[in-house]
């Protein structure tokens, strides 16, 4: 899927590893992916993004073949504060001190929180069916509670989620993904095929809900003192979410981005569900082009 990238694998400290592939010319622009997915989902997009970026793709840290450390009490090894960490490590590794930025579902939260603690590696931002977090949380209803169950049930205490996801997780990955607007016919079966095997490393499990017992935690302590001294987003921002996906149905998604954002914020829904990487890969292109011009 990535047969003119070249695969890396770069230390980010603390005996982390993020794995990723690099390839094109041009700017550098660095995708994030989202749950339960890797830097595949990317596939559709970053062959044509390579024609005009330096496209950079990489596996959070507890995905893919991103190294997937230990959790601790607070959950700090996997906020989103320390896998923004991570990719700035990553990019000033691989020589780019600032570069574009796009992330979907769980990349767009570590996008976030990249461009506000860091705000001079980031050109611009795009976010991919995402409201920031703490809104999200805070907004959250019966009808979000439901069609997100996955949230809630992955902030349980260790070990439910994991042995629940260990004893099947190719069946975890098409149930999750599966159960949205489009079902599973947009994906290519060799993704899928990836998802799964990731899914089913040493680890990956415990990873996975270390990702989401962070943003219910530790991520939300962030946040709201990010809004108690008035820290706002200072880059420009375009969010774009699907129209059949739960984002539009439950929140004012560019009126959530403003209320974090002092730089310009521009975005619209288009027609899909959440995964639209590989759901609408041709409009998502047409105004990441647009944006990052």
């Amino acid at each position: 899927m990535f047969e003119t990238f070249q695969s890396f694998d770069i230390d980010a400290g603390d005996n982390v590893s993020i794995h990723g592939v690099v390839g094109g010319n041009g700017p550098p622009l660095l995708l994030l992916h989202g749950h339960p997915q890797t830097h595949v989902i990317w596939h559709r997009l970053a062959p044509r993004l390579a024609e005009r970026f330096t496209v950079i793709a990489t596996d959070l840290r507890g995905y893919g073949d991103s190294a997937k450390p230990a959790g601790d009490a607070e959950h700090l090894a996997y906020s989103k504060r320390t896998m923004a960490r991570d990719q700035v490590r990553v990019m000033q590794a691989l020589g780019f001190a600032s570069f574009f930025l796009c992330g979907h579902d769980r990349g767009g939260r570590v996008s976030h929180r990249l461009a506000l603690d860091h705000p001079d590696c980031v050109k611009k931002l795009m976010t991919l069916d995402i409201a920031p977090t703490l809104a999200m949380y805070e907004g959250t209803d019966l009808a979000f509670a439901t069609a997100y169950w996955h949230w809630f049930f992955l902030i349980q205490p260790t070990p439910l989620p994991e042995s629940w996801i260990e004893a099947a997780p190719g069946d975890y990955v098409t149930r999750i993904m599966g159960g949205r607007h489009a079902g599973l016919a947009p994906f290519d079966p060799a993704a899928i095929a990836e998802y799964q095997r990731c899914l089913a490393l040493p680890g990956a499990a415990r990873g996975l809900c270390e990702d989401y017992r962070a943003s219910r935690t530790i991520d939300l302590e962030h946040d709201r003192a990010d809004r108690d001294a008035g820290r706002h987003l200072r880059v420009p921002l375009a969010a774009l979410w699907g129209e059949f996906g739960t984002i539009e149905r439950s929140f004012d998604t560019l009126a959530e981005w403003r209320a974090v954002s002092n730089a310009s914020v521009e975005g619209s829904a288009i027609p899909c569900g959440h995964y639209l990487p590989e759901e609408a890969p041709d409009a998502v292109f047409q105004h990441l082009i647009d944006f990052m011009r």
